[in-house]
């Protein structure tokens, strides 16, 4: 392994330091990682690693890591988009590639058939077969482009699905974010469903931060995102912004997302935190939320509006409960 890594910088031209070790342990330990992949197609043609490249894809690109801060996502992002651009302009010499050679092999095809037709009753088996293998060149060739064509095709596809992803994700809880809520709603509203949103927010969250750090205030938004999720299964569940979440029901009754609400926040309200080093306990840890029905035509917006409003209602009415209307 160590000749392996050796091998990566002497190539690369880089330092033995250990953030560029540690980058060269994860690319030669895992060969098939997406970060492995991201190197060999950044290095094609024998361009040498930066520490700038190594910088944006060393934290947002690991074996099982994901990113966690917005330097990293946006880091991510420029990455995408430029082996995107890559691919797009490739593609696009392949398909003109293809085009030039059907237009010739057309030319030539007419021209031995008139050649054939000229020649009449002289022409000899060899000169049939020799044409005949031309012909089957060319179109063996072409056959081959178009292979190639439609995997830089699926890869491309692919790669703006994983940007889109990466686009509409919360990079500390794994949710989905406010621009997928929103594009979600939009879905949803096309097909007449019938949508529920609601809008949570934790309860005294600042006296969290404040008396045991943000790690830890961290921690707490990661476990209630993760029961929201689970008690909302098969509904988007979205963090909108600091500690504040949204759900978005689709297809079901207000009573019926009350219900999965409310065992939500009960699960939420029974668990007691404490800090993982010292097992000192956090105190209990609550959330309070309003939950409404979208009307026809209605935007996303004025339903969210009508929920945060019932919220407010809920945090003015002791928080730990959920307001309807």
């Amino acid at each position: 392994m160590f000749d392996r890594v050796r091998d990566f910088l002497t190539r690369n031209a880089l330092g033995p330091d250990p953030v560029n070790y540690e980058f060269g342990y994860r690319v030669a330990s895992n060969p098939d990682s997406d970060l492995a992949r991201t190197v060999d197609e950044l290095t094609d043609g024998g361009i040498r690693l930066t520490r700038t490249d190594i910088e944006m894809l060393g934290g947002a690109v690991g074996i099982g890591a994901t990113p966690t801060t917005e330097s990293q996502r946006e880091a991510i992002g420029q990455v995408l988009v430029a082996q995107t651009q890559m691919q797009v302009e490739g593609f696009q010499d392949l398909v003109a590639n293809i085009r030039s050679e059907a237009r010739d092999f057309g030319r030539d095809l007419a021209a031995k058939a008139d050649a054939i037709r000229d020649i009449g009753p002289s022409v000899s088996v060899s000169d049939i077969v020799r044409l005949t293998s031309a012909m089957l060149e060319r179109v063996q060739s072409t056959e081959e482009q178009l292979e190639a064509a439609t995997r830089e095709a699926d890869e491309l596809r692919q790669k703006l699905e994983e940007a889109r992803d990466n686009a509409q994700r919360d990079p500390l809880t794994g949710l989905a974010n406010r621009r997928a809520f929103e594009e979600g709603f939009a879905e949803h509203a096309a097909r007449g469903a019938t949508i529920g949103v609601a809008v949570c927010d934790i309860d005294h969250f600042k006296r969290v931060n404040d008396g045991f750090g943000h790690a830890v205030g961290d921690r707490v938004l990661k476990a209630i995102a993760k029961t929201l999720s689970e008690r909302c299964e098969g509904h988007l569940v979205a963090r909108y912004g600091g500690e504040e979440f949204v759900v978005l029901f689709a297809d079901l009754t207000l009573d019926a997302a009350h219900l999965l609400l409310e065992t939500a926040r009960e699960e939420v309200s029974r668990k007691r935190y404490r800090l993982r080093e010292t097992d000192v306990p956090l105190g209990e840890v609550t959330f309070s939320a309003g939950l409404t029905m979208a009307r026809p035509n209605e935007p996303a917006s004025d339903v969210f509006v009508r929920a945060d409003g019932l919220l407010y209602a809920a945090k003015a009415d002791g928080r730990n409960c959920v307001k309807i209307g």
